[in-house]
């Protein structure tokens, strides 16, 4: 190309950004990705002997020798350009041993959420699944201080409800919180350990305003065995979709225990009522005032209900209660027992909580307990059911 006299050169902006610095006359180079190599991912750099190449050249002033060997290891060392472009390459090398590849990450991958540390067991005799929270790292901060006011909150699904929710504390001003606290859902069978998957959520605690959500992730409850811990340290994940396909009337509102024995001395049945876990909260005050019938239909004369006492602001209350049905074995094949939960409001109607169905209608958990009183008589028959929020009589099983 040629220049008119009296105009200035041209320099174009990556060369004016990329001037050589290197002792003697400033210069431009070609590109200032020289001074920026790129190697493929997970390689060393091809030549760790370029190191210190501007400092040889002031060794190689003072020892002959040396700079013979130097001159047949290094044919460019003449000039500073190729001198300086390898230091810059030496140091961009040890930057990426110290420093994480963020290249690897898109800026929404679930790594950036942090990572959750917990253990979980199934107590199949006291048909109780304990979860451990642990303490989780580097979670993304949700705050305008950098930090985040973390806690972890439990869903069981499908199914998922304020009655099956469990949380943490919410520990303030971290990134890195250590819980160490144990959470406990009572009345899971080994249905539920079949078809249920636990999801254990992040967020954070805003005082002023609604709570964040930082990540989240989902454990099936089939990958556990009975008795033993099983320990994980999963990546937090973004919210997942929850199947709106799910019957909204089989909406979980706690567990009840029951038991079932047929006195054949009496010629009875004998019901148990022995206490619920996790029922829905009903009150303002976050609680209920539970109490509990029973119906064994068809009911002609209407003779069959009973109900137990009234427990006082809990979700988690204890009865310990029976009821006899005077009724002849054989006809236990033709009746359904009804079980409803109600919460006792003083001056209006109680708010109905959940119920079950058992009987030979029933299927699943309800059918086998069912039989398993037929089949054992005077025997005990103690199990866990699952309250849903449609009256028993409704239920089409």
């Amino acid at each position: 190309m040629t220049q008119r006299k009296g105009e200035k050169p041209t320099i174009s902006i990556q060369e004016h950004m990329a001037i050589d610095v290197c002792p003697g006359p400033i210069q431009p180079i070609k590109q200032i990705s020289d001074y920026f190599p790129r190697y493929p991912r997970g390689l060393p750099p091809a030549a760790p002997h370029q190191v210190g190449h501007a400092g040889s050249l002031r060794s190689a002033l003072s020892t002959s020798s040396a700079a013979a060997t130097a001159e047949s290891d290094r044919p460019n060392e003449d000039n500073p350009d190729r001198a300086c472009a390898g230091a810059s390459a030496s140091l961009q090398a040890a930057k990426r041993d110290e420093e994480p590849d963020v290249e690897g990450y898109d800026s929404d991958d679930s790594t950036t959420l942090g990572t959750l540390e917990f253990s979980l067991l199934y107590d199949q005799e006291n048909n109780a699944l304990h979860c451990t929270i642990n303490k989780a790292k580097g979670l993304k901060p949700m705050d305008h201080n950098g930090l985040s006011d973390p806690y972890v909150k439990l869903h069981l699904l499908p199914g998922a409800s304020k009655a099956n929710k469990l949380r943490t504390k919410t520990l303030h001003n971290t990134l890195n919180p250590v819980w160490s606290e144990t959470l406990t859902y009572y009345g899971i069978t080994d249905e539920d350990m079949v078809r249920k998957t636990l999801r254990i959520s992040v967020c954070d605690e805003d005082k002023f305003r609604h709570n964040e959500f930082i990540g989240e992730t989902r454990i099936p409850l089939k990958k556990l065995k009975p008795n033993q811990i099983k320990n994980f340290n999963n990546c937090l994940e973004k919210q997942l979709p929850v199947n709106k396909t799910e019957d909204k009337s089989l909406e979980e509102r706690g567990r009840i225990m029951i038991s079932l024995k047929y006195n054949t001395q009496k010629s009875c049945l004998v019901v148990g009522i022995i206490r619920c876990a996790h029922l829905a909260a009903m009150d303002a005050n976050g609680f209920s005032d539970p109490y509990v019938k029973t119906y064994l239909k068809p009911d002609e004369n209407k003779k069959s209900k009973h109900k137990t006492a009234v427990k006082k602001k809990t979700l988690n209350p204890e009865f310990n209660e029976e009821f006899c049905y005077d009724i002849k074995y054989a006809d236990l094949t033709k009746k359904t027992l009804e079980v409803t939960v109600w919460d006792y409001d003083i001056g209006k109607s109680n708010d109905f909580i959940g119920g079950v169905s058992l009987g030979i209608n029933a299927n699943g958990e309800r059918l086998k307990h069912w039989f398993d009183c037929l089949k054992n008589k005077d025997k005990k028959i103690e199990r866990w059911h699952t309250l849903t929020n449609e009256l028993p009589g409704s239920l089409n099983d």
